[in-house]
């Protein structure tokens, strides 16, 4: 845990270097002040989680970008996702599989997997509402999506996009599972 808040300051500076931004133009794009920067990039200071907040929006990243575990990878601007190595995504909704094919979480904005929804299976009783954007392209099966009080069959071949700020919720009415492709867009 130490060794995770000890490198937040560290890649926040590296990052700002990187985009050519000085102490200064950080703090107008973060409305952090130099200063609180300086310091934090030097490990003089912990950031408040608001203050982390702004400081990944004013960097155009996310916060886990800056808490992640995974050292080094860092400077990559692309992961390769082999069809075999693709990694189970945690869910706590009954019925939904998820496979990952993004790379590390919180070193891009969009995060994308290969769903299986079996039949039955929804996202709850409540719709939900999140700050972001989803992209579901059915590969096979049928789903129902409702959106902002908008209802939405797609079924193979299909494509929904939408914004998550809105009030949605998803459920396989089918006797078979489903699989679809499905990219959210973290903000």
């Amino acid at each position: 845990m130490e060794e995770i808040i000890a490198s937040v300051g560290p890649r926040i500076r590296r990052l700002r270097q990187r985009k050519n931004l000085s102490l200064k133009q950080l703090a107008e794009r973060s409305g952090v002040s130099a200063a609180a920067i300086h310091k934090i990039e030097r490990n003089s200071m912990v950031p408040t989680i608001t203050t982390l907040m702004r400081l990944a929006a004013g960097l155009n990243r996310s916060v886990s970008y800056f808490v992640s575990e995974e050292e080094g990878e860092d400077e990559r601007a692309a992961f390769l996702i082999r069809a075999a190595a693709r990694r189970p995504v945690f869910t706590s909704k009954k019925g939904l599989r998820l496979q990952s094919i993004s790379g590390p979480y919180g070193r891009f904005l969009a995060a994308g997997a290969i769903a299986t929804v079996e039949p039955g299976a929804s996202s709850g009783p409540r719709p939900m509402e999140h700050v972001g954007e989803e992209l579901v392209y059915v590969l096979s099966g049928t789903l129902v999506f409702e959106v902002d009080g908008d209802r939405f069959p797609v079924r193979r071949g299909d494509a929904l996009h939408f914004r998550t700020d809105r009030p949605h919720s998803w459920r396989n009415p089918g006797t078979r599972p489903a699989r679809l492709l499905w990219v959210a867009l973290r903000q």
